[in-house]
């Protein structure tokens, strides 16, 4: 084939958006299936779980960091005293959010923590929006609006558990946000918050946890599950803070749909809590609104979809 036939080479955009796409569906689709693993674990205290999250996710760090010869960018990312205040914020909103996830899940309320998921997306859009001055079209301003109205009509039906929701909802998007700017990659970011964290968890653990329970769990098929935190953390992370730096945070916002949709599926077919009119209504607008944004994303190929890093 003559050059003049040949195929375009991809832009170092189009790869970069290329690339973010595939994080961000890893990220997105391995959360939507985590409440398997703590529905396993259910007779952990939720405190206990995440404090285990904490430390087996520190080892893992540990040893990506080695292998990806990261040590380099974690003592940069220390250095900076910018960047090592963002840090310190995040580590406490993650810390946060795993707590609450794990406790949702645990105590029957796993719709209530996939509103929080379906809320964070639109919350994601407005951040972009107006702090990092993204631009929406108005097919897209329409999407945003449609997926509000069921959401709201979620709202409506659960209030009793809507703290819960927006809880989850503001410390991830307030989390995502502040990980975008942060002059650090991923992995070395996301070591950096687990170390912070790390002296709190060894130390609750330590003293006996919430329950007085056996550090280590009280079975070997616990132990095994409570040490597989590790992995089970620290992968849709790293996903999600390499698909963050790469894509429009409103695009990372739409792609988080995902999540709360296979969530709902986990807990509707699964663990058969109530799936009511009003969920169908939400279900209907949200996905409306996702195939309007995801349209229109693609008519729009012209305007730049990834980001270059801060």
């Amino acid at each position: 084939m003559s050059p003049e036939h040949s195929a375009p080479k991809p832009s170092d955009s189009d790869r970069r958006t290329r690339a973010g796409l595939i994080y961000g569906l890893a990220a997105y689709g391995l959360w939507g299936i985590m409440p398997i693993y703590f529905k396993w674990l259910q007779a952990v205290p939720a405190i206990d779980i995440v404090a285990h999250r904490i430390i087996w996710s520190l080892l893992v760090l540990g040893l990506l960091a080695w292998i990806g010869k990261a040590f380099t960018q974690i003592r940069s990312a220390i250095a900076h005293r910018k960047t090592l205040a963002l840090l310190l914020l995040t580590s406490v909103l993650i810390g946060i959010n795993w707590l609450l996830y794990v406790y949702a899940i645990n105590s029957g309320h796993i719709l209530a923590g996939s509103l929080g998921y379906y809320l964070n997306p639109l919350a994601n859009i407005l951040l972009g929006r107006f702090i990092l001055k993204e631009r929406l079209t108005k097919v897209q301003w329409a999407a945003v609006a449609i997926a509000g109205v069921g959401i709201a009509v979620l709202a409506a039906g659960a209030l009793g558990t809507l703290w819960i929701s927006l809880t989850l909802c503001f410390s991830f998007a307030t989390y995502g946000l502040l990980r975008k700017i942060a002059h650090v990659e991923s992995l070395p970011g996301l070591a950096i918050e687990t170390a912070i964290l790390f002296p709190l968890a060894l130390g609750w653990l330590l003293m006996g946890g919430a329950e007085s329970r056996p550090m280590f769990g009280t079975s070997g098929t616990e132990t095994g599950l409570l040490m597989a935190a590790g992995v089970v953390s620290t992968v849709p992370l790293l996903c999600f803070t390499a698909a963050a730096r790469r894509l429009r945070y409103a695009t990372v916002g739409m792609l988080q749909f995902i999540a709360p949709t296979l969530q709902f599926l986990l807990a509707v077919a699964v663990f058969h809590e109530p799936f009511t009119t009003a969920h169908g209504i939400a279900f209907g607008c949200i996905w409306i609104a996702l195939i309007l944004y995801v349209g229109a994303m693609a008519r729009g190929r012209r305007r730049p979809l990834a980001v270059q890093d801060s």
